[in-house]
Parts: structure tokens; sequence; C-alpha cells
């Protein structure tokens, strides 16, 4: 797995793990979320606060990935996510990061009601 894609692949795992020091971390100062309905939450601020929320919120949410592909500096990644309790957030889906310099400057959410950033 190349550097960018294993980016994409740590920030998932920062999600799974709740720990939001780390997923900030790895956000690019214009960091940018995009739900499926084309929703965007813009700013490395605003997407921390949303995801603070939403671990509150939906405990025990994750993403499982089943196939990783870096498209020339965007990762395209298939798989589901399940969120005991909440069908709503369980499911098949496609997650698209783009990363520039270790960094992630946008996570793109098809398929699902996302998660914030």
């Amino acid at each position: 797995m190349g550097d960018v894609a294993a980016v994409a692949v740590r920030f998932n795992d920062h999600i799974t793990n709740a720990d939001l020091p780390a997923l900030v971390a790895l956000m690019a100062p214009e960091h940018r979320f995009v739900d499926p309905a084309g929703t965007v939450i813009a700013g490395r601020e605003a997407c921390a606060t949303a995801w603070e929320q939403f671990f509150t919120s939906f405990p025990g949410y994750h993403n499982v990935f089943e196939s990783v592909d870096d498209q020339a500096g965007t990762v395209v990644i298939l798989g589901y996510s399940e969120c005991p309790g909440q069908p709503d957030l369980t499911g098949p889906a496609r997650w698209t990061a783009t990363v520039r310099d270790g960094l992630l400057t946008e996570w793109r959410v098809e398929g699902l009601p996302p998660p914030p950033c």
C-alpha cells in the first residue's frame, strides 16, 4: 500500500477508535468532509467539532474497508459501515480521500448517511 493510501487507512483507524486528536492531526487546515447529499463541512476546526459530536452520538461506529485503491493522490475505498443499533449508519459505502503532503484535504462518503468529516 502506498503512502497516500496508508494515510486514508490511518484516518479510518482513528475513526474506528474515536481518537479525535489523531484524526484531526491527519486533516489539512482546509480539510473538507462531503456527505452523500453533497453537504460540505469545511475547515479542520468545523470537522473536529462535527466528529466530536458524532463520536458521542454513535459509539462503536466503524468502517470496514474491502478494497483500497490509490488513484494518483485520490484514494478510492469500497466497503461498509457498521454502527450498533443504528441501521441508517450500517451498510455498503464508497469513500474517497484526497491526500496532499501527508494530510487529508477531503474525505467524501457515498452510499450512506455519513458521519461528519
